[in-house]
């Protein structure tokens, strides 16, 4: 048999190094799963349910790996189901390939079933790189570059193969003029700064009293370089939602998230450095760092467009974290006085101790922020993280305390309901032999994530570890929004738009083959993470909380104390036990409430 269009497009993939790709079969690609059938393995296929959760599996499989992700889907419906998993990617800055079939090549502009202009369609979220194939010959170039730009620009790019196109014999390019002759490969450069731009930079450093940094996704393979830079500097270090992974939480002037789920040692911090020092972050809101003016900045970023986009940089560096940290730190001179690195520790080890007693503040039934503070000290080594949108995600990145070898993403700048279930699967497919705990709000496992639990039951069995647990916070209110409105708009709770149905989640597990644990009572949350921990297969543990404990941010403005007035004013459903909610976590250390110790 010939070879089609459809197996040297899977050999091709195979020969860039791609082993794993992520979604939904159809007429308008089996021509391309044809080619994977007989392709003896070669690449392995994970059926997702919906093609959304699988761009979100390849946006997850590049995080957690570092390499390609790829995700596949029909044409029509399946490629514009792709889109915001796709937009997840394009928005962490991670390398995705998306390959989409498309109608026949003679019925294109016919208004024929499922004929949609794809490539208008991803135009935005692939602008690095979409095209569609026309002839047989034409298909290998545009593989090679997809691929190498996606890598080479950590961007998201696509590949449109019409059905018709797929089943025809591959031809190789002509040696004639109009045709092109591409290769495979691409190793990924080491970037550094020039010498002078780090002379720069150290002498901003150098003269700065009170240094803070903030490292993100950037950072993460840049532990150590970033620990010796911030110890030569005397510095305390906040880390974005994407950096959790970036340090361990366990170094005393490690100062946690930053933003509007962030800590209060991050905020003082901030408001009071006199240098900043950006390692590998676009963290987005401007107002949780120095008031422009007040702090000398110096930043690292791989890509020019993210320099000097949050703070005015004084110094701006184009590198890689790791490489550009290493050359920087000789030049770097020790801070003699330690008063500030001092205050720092003493404001984390406080913050530590205020969320131990907001975690263990009574609430109707079960505390959120306990669900989370339960889990950290539990968390088993080598485990990967991963957190949905929503008021769960407030618990993730400041009760759960990080230790080295342990991985943790979530969609950041997105911030897309119902990615943590896809995140999960996929870490378990980059990394089998490690356990995976999702956090999931009610909200996002009704919108799309309790259908992913049949992908689970479907693989579960081939991973070398089966620790595999999705953590869901019931509390039948899209808690975050209603907050929001409350806070923001002064409004109170809109029970139209935000309660939610109340569904047994532990029951549909067992329905399919997990496991199921229910918890509606706070003394029992240690046991049943103990449990779930145990557990010889997936497991869904499903947790009654309290809608009405705020997700805090780390400071209250004027403007937001006027607005929470104004909603309670207005007559809120919930308002006795909203104020009792926000009462109990503003004043936590002075209410009497079990402590554990």
């Amino acid at each position: 048999m010939a070879q089609t269009v459809g197996d040297f497009l899977v050999g091709r993939l195979h020969q860039w190094g791609v082993r794993i790709l992520f979604g939904y079969p159809g007429d308008g690609i089996n021509g391309v799963f044809g080619a994977f059938n007989r392709a003896d393995k070669k690449i392995e296929f994970i059926q997702a349910r919906h093609e959304e959760m699988a761009a979100f599996m390849a946006s997850a499989y590049a995080k957690f790996t570092g390499e390609l992700g790829v995700c596949i889907a029909t044409s029509g419906p399946g490629a514009t189901h792709l889109v915001t998993g796709l937009y997840d990617a394009r928005l962490d800055h991670v390398p995705v390939l998306a390959i989409c079939g498309q109608q026949s090549r003679t019925a294109l502009g016919g208004h024929y079933q499922q004929e949609v202009d794809i490539s208008s369609l991803l135009k935005d979220v692939a602008g690095a790189f979409v095209q569609q194939a026309s002839v047989p010959a034409q298909v290998r170039h545009l593989v090679d570059r997809a691929i190498r730009i996606a890598i080479g620009e950590r961007r998201v790019t696509a590949i449109i193969l019409p059905n018709d196109l797929q089943e025809l014999p591959y031809e190789d390019p002509p040696r004639v003029h109009g045709t092109l002759q591409s290769g495979v490969g691409f190793s990924i450069p080491k970037t550094v700064p020039y010498e002078a731009d780090l002379q720069r930079a150290a002498s901003v450093l150098n003269k700065g009293k009170k240094v803070a940094m903030l490292v993100g996704a950037g950072a993460l393979g840049a532990t150590d370089e970033v620990i010796a830079v911030a110890d030569r500097l005397g510095a305390g270090v906040a880390k974005a939602l994407l950096g959790k992974a970036a340090l361990p939480d366990d170094l005393p002037w490690v100062t946690g998230s930053i933003g509007l789920l962030g800590t209060e040692p991050s905020y003082k911090m901030m408001m009071e450095c006199d240098t900043l020092l950006m390692v590998g972050s676009g963290f987005p809101y401007s107002e949780f760092l120095p008031k422009e003016g007040q702090a000398r900045g110096v930043q690292i970023d791989l890509a020019p467009d993210m320099l000097s986009l949050r703070y005015p940089m004084e110094v701006n560096l184009v590198g890689d974290s790791g490489e550009t940290l290493r050359a920087l730190l000789p030049l770097l001179e020790s801070k003699q006085n330690s008063s500030w690195r001092d205050g720092i520790i003493h404001n984390v080890a406080e913050w530590w101790e205020k969320l131990e007693s907001r975690a263990m503040q009574p609430a109707n039934p079960v505390n959120p922020q306990r669900v989370a503070w339960e889990l950290s000290s539990r968390l088993p080594d080598r485990v990967i993280l991963t957190s949905d949108s929503g008021s769960c995600a407030n618990w993730y990145a400041r009760d759960l305390k990080i230790r080295r070898g342990m991985m943790a993403s979530l969609s950041g700048g997105l911030a897309s309901m119902g990615a943590a279930v896809p995140y999960a699967i996929a870490a378990k497919f980059a990394h089998p032999d490690c356990p995976v705990i999702a956090l999931v709000g009610d909200g996002a496992m009704q919108m799309n994530n309790m259908a992913e639990l049949i992908t689970v039951a479907k693989y579960w069995k081939r991973w070398a570890d089966r620790r595999w647990i999705v953590c869901v916070f019931n509390n039948q209110d899209l808690n975050q929004v209603t907050w929001e409105q409350r806070v923001i708009e002064g409004d109170p709770k809109f029970d139209a738009s935000q309660n939610i149905p109340d569904v047994p989640y532990h029951r549909f597990a067992e329905l399919i083959g997990l496991k199921g644990i229910f918890v509606d009572n706070p003394d029992a949350l240690g046991a049943a993470w103990d449990d779930a921990l145990a557990a010889d297969r997936p497991v869904v543990l499903e947790v009654k909380t309290d809608p009405e404990v705020p997700p805090l941010p780390p400071h209250i403005t004027l403007q937001q104390a006027k607005k929470f007035a104004q909603a309670m004013a207005k007559g809120d459903p919930n308002e006795r036990g909203m104020i009792a909610g926000a009462a109990r976590q503003f004043l936590s250390k002075l209410l009497p409430g079990k402590r554990k110790r």
